[in-house]
């Protein structure tokens, strides 16, 4: 992902966090907050609970690949959380969480 598109710094994943809104479902978490901004910015948390570094690596991988494929509208904060199950979740069952969470969250 592109540095433009990307959340980086904590006090953005606490600006969303903190006002945005979140959709659940079994694998993922999801908070959107809009931005103002032409671009998406994302930011994945992926914690120790899940796995060991490689386990890790691998969900994050693959949700930044899943969303760099979603199509989503323009100008939003999201944050995607894994979680637990998402460790041995497959590529595309992690893509229908995350298109089922965008769809929730009326961003597709």
């Amino acid at each position: 992902m592109r540095k433009e598109e990307r959340l980086k710094k904590n006090s953005q994943f606490a600006r969303v966090y903190g006002d945005g809104t979140s959709q659940a479902n079994r694998l993922l978490a999801l908070r959107i907050l809009p931005n103002g901004l032409e671009v998406n910015r994302f930011g994945f948390s992926v914690s120790k609970r899940i796995g060991n570094a490689v386990t890790r690596n691998k969900v994050k991988r693959r949700l930044r690949q899943l969303a760099r494929l979603t199509p989503t509208g323009k100008g939003w904060d999201l944050v995607v959380i894994a979680r637990r199950p998402a460790s041995t979740a497959s590529y595309q069952q992690l893509g229908e969480a995350l298109a089922d969470l965008l769809k929730k969250g009326r961003l597709t």
